[in-house]
């Protein structure tokens, strides 16, 4: 399959390209493109067969469900068989946004784009590129990560070329993503709502809204994913992550050993550090995610930084934590997984 790259104005798309695109997805096809948190896979969300081909381009598990991306709330009364008030003050909060909501869904939704599950997971981005799309396809769209199940997330259409050229019709390039991590996912079938994916909608923030909010601590071994982004390890770089956890100050001299040592073992090490500490490592190839007093500048450069170093072919990566405050919990939810919970206390 020969992949279509094109670039997209990001903040008035042109109406030709996306008609382009539209027609892929009307006929079937799989279009990646560009959302406020990461660039997404979409195919149509009602169609069985499309998402068993979202699952086949991703190599992704088939019980991992698919979060389909509308454009409006009259769609969403189409998909869903009843919307809480929980969800209506969400919505008018949060939407268009990176809040991913999960409905009771109706017989429309195919069980192979919910993963098997009675439960769909919903969204409506806060990206006109993405916006105009599922509008002008005229069905909502199916969109996992555009990338290979496990491996970081892609942010620019770069990464989606990395890993999928090839497999899909056509690439939608419209820039970097401003976020960086996907979308919140939030349960609110219980009394207390569960975020069950932290990501670009805070728990502070959400708690504003509804009161009192938890953070599901994760799958049990062997089951059943009720949420994109819970497999254990998951958003992972070639090489080995170890996260680091203590004051910066311990974080610092921890990684500064380790990292001698690794080198003296001969392993290309790389080093994740942050604007205020990356003067004091002189080992490895030290590259700063972000500012510690503005997270977002972290979040936007995590999953770059991670493909980042895989191009730089390093053997060993590790990394500072960050405070799980505000979308640092997301940060921190993603390296924990990208690390396979390898972490060093400091």
């Amino acid at each position: 399959m020969n992949t279509q790259i094109v670039s997209v104005d990001k903040d008035k798309p042109e109406k030709e390209i996306i008609k382009q695109a539209a027609k892929i997805i009307k006929a079937g096809g799989l279009v990646a493109f560009p959302t406020e948190t990461v660039y997404g896979l979409g195919g149509n969300a009602l169609d069985a067969e499309v998402a068993k081909k979202i699952y086949a381009a991703k190599g992704r598990p088939q019980d991992n469900p698919l979060i389909v991306h509308i454009y409006s709330l009259i769609q969403l009364e189409e998909l869903v068989k009843e919307i809480p008030a929980k969800a209506h003050a969400l919505m008018e909060k949060f939407w268009p946004g990176p809040l991913t909501i999960i409905f009771y869904k109706k017989d429309i939704v195919p069980y192979s784009t919910t993963g098997g599950l009675d439960t769909v997971a919903i969204r409506m981005p806060a990206h006109p590129v993405a916006l105009e799309l599922i509008k002008e396809s005229g069905v909502p769209i199916a969109a996992p990560s555009a990338n290979i199940s496990g491996k970081p997330s892609p942010t620019c259409a770069r990464d989606v070329a990395e890993d999928l050229s090839g497999k899909i019709d056509m690439i939608l390039d419209g820039g970097p993503a401003k976020v960086g991590v996907e979308s919140t996912v939030l349960d609110i079938s219980e009394e207390i709502p569960i975020i069950l994916r932290p990501g670009g909608v805070t728990k502070e923030e959400l708690e504003k809204v509804l009161g009192k909010v938890e953070v599901d601590p994760g799958l049990a071994p062997g089951e059943k994913p009720r949420s994109p982004g819970q497999k254990y390890r998951h958003y992972a770089p070639k090489a080995q992550v170890t996260v680091f956890e203590g004051t910066v100050e311990n974080q610092v001299k921890a990684i500064c050993a380790l990292a001698a040592e690794l080198e003296s073992c001969g392993l290309k090490v790389g080093i994740m550090a942050t604007a205020q500490t990356r003067h004091f490592y002189t080992k490895g190839y030290v590259i700063s995610v972000g500012d510690r007093t503005a997270p977002l500048t972290i979040s936007s450069n995590l999953f770059s930084i991670l493909r980042k170093f895989d191009r730089l072919g390093v053997d060993k990566i590790l990394a500072e934590s960050i405070p799980k405050t505000g979308i640092g919990l997301a940060v921190m939810n993603r390296l924990y997984k990208a690390a396979g919970y390898n972490i060093v206390e400091a």
